[in-house]
């Protein structure tokens, strides 16, 4: 057997080299703490914004393209219209030139008749030269024919005459119109003028009338006023007469007793009888004996409510002192169970520390987590 070198397939090596410079990249994209934003890919929104502009710009240029397409569209059918009444000009002009050339009137057959030209289509070669074919009338062809065109220039004339007729009646009937729409304009304008003038009558007749309203008002104010014054002079004076002749003035000592039943008329009072004074010593020295006994009372049910507050306050002192006591008690008892709890952690402390976890994890034990991107 020869050896033969074959050549090494190196197609796993590539891709498993590839992998591997993907799974590095990915690597210090992933744990790059400076550049690394979770649950976004940058790369990707770039290319987003990319392929965004690029699709803008293509629409922009479409655009464009689309409004360039349509000027030279505008443009062109504008130019074929131009063309069209170019064409169409030139073509009415060369009509009319080879109407006016080749088809003249004075060149018909019936020019005779069309423009009052006798012979104008007769030939002035003799007849003895023409043939057959150049033969325009004939023996017994023009019987009648100059009372024929008599009769057709007789009824051209009549409906002519007609025609001017009409017209000269359309154009008498369009004046009359005329006519008249002047004298109704002119009647319009008469009657607005009119009713200006009703209008600037009534509007005056209406300001006469509210100046005559507003002397009136003013008047009438002026008369209360009047009356008015005259009212608070005489109220003026009765006020000035009572005040002479009241009571008041001429102290008059029955006043004040008139109406003593229901109040006291303090401005005619001139004081007090010795009897209401004794009448209001004796009321107030009742009084002050029943103030006094009520003090009494007061100072008795303090002093009771004062005995009980104290009772009260005795019972309070001892229930707390009670109470503080049961605390001590407690607090104590829960010291006891603390220390012994504490005891027992202590020693299962010791025991997990010294006895079960006796086998401390190395930094290669931690470093094998997280390191790689998947």
């Amino acid at each position: 057997m020869y050896k033969v070198d074959l050549p090494v397939d190196r197609s796993t090596d590539v891709a498993v080299e590839r992998r591997r410079t993907a799974e590095a990249a990915r690597r210090a994209r992933i744990f790059n703490t400076r550049s690394r934003v979770m649950g976004l890919d940058l790369s990707a929104l770039d290319q987003q914004v990319l392929e965004k502009k690029h699709q803008q710009n293509m629409e922009r240029q479409r655009d464009k393209a689309f409004d360039k397409l349509r000027r030279s569209q505008d443009e062109a059918l504008l130019q074929q219209e131009r063309d069209e009444r170019e064409k169409r000009a030139a073509l009415h002009t060369d009509l009319t030139q080879y109407w006016a050339v080749h088809q003249r009137v004075e060149d018909s057959s019936d020019a005779d008749l069309k423009c009052d030209l006798k012979g104008a289509s007769r030939l002035t070669i003799p007849e003895a030269e023409l043939g057959p074919a150049s033969m325009q009338i004939f023996q017994g062809e023009g019987v009648g024919e100059e009372q024929m065109r008599r009769a057709q220039m007789e009824k051209t004339e009549r409906d002519l005459r007609a025609q001017k007729e009409a017209n000269e009646k359309r154009c008498m009937e369009d004046k009359h119109k005329e006519v008249f729409t002047g004298k109704e304009l002119v009647h319009q304008d008469l009657r607005a003028v009119q009713l200006d003038a009703l209008e600037d009558e009534c509007k005056k007749a209406a300001r006469i009338a509210l100046s005559n309203y507003n002397h009136a008002l003013a008047a009438e104010r002026a008369e209360k006023l009047r009356e008015q014054h005259m009212r608070e002079e005489g109220e003026s004076l009765a006020e000035m007469w009572h005040m002479v002749t009241s009571d008041m003035l001429t102290e008059c000592p029955e006043a004040a007793e008139r109406d003593l039943s229901v109040r006291v008329l303090t401005d005619r009072w001139r004081g007090m009888s010795p009897e209401q004074l004794s009448a209001i010593r004796r009321e107030r020295e009742e009084q002050r004996l029943e103030r006094q006994k009520q003090r009494e009372a007061e100072k008795i049910l303090d002093a009771a409510w004062d005995f009980q507050c104290m009772k009260l306050s005795r019972e309070v002192e001892e229930e707390e002192k009670r109470a503080a006591e049961l605390q001590r008690e407690r607090r104590i008892q829960l010291d006891q169970y603390n220390k012994q709890l504490a005891s027992e952690q202590q020693a299962y402390q010791e025991y997990l520390n010294k006895q079960l976890y006796t086998n401390k994890p190395t930094v290669d034990y931690f470093g094998q987590f997280n390191t790689s991107s998947r």
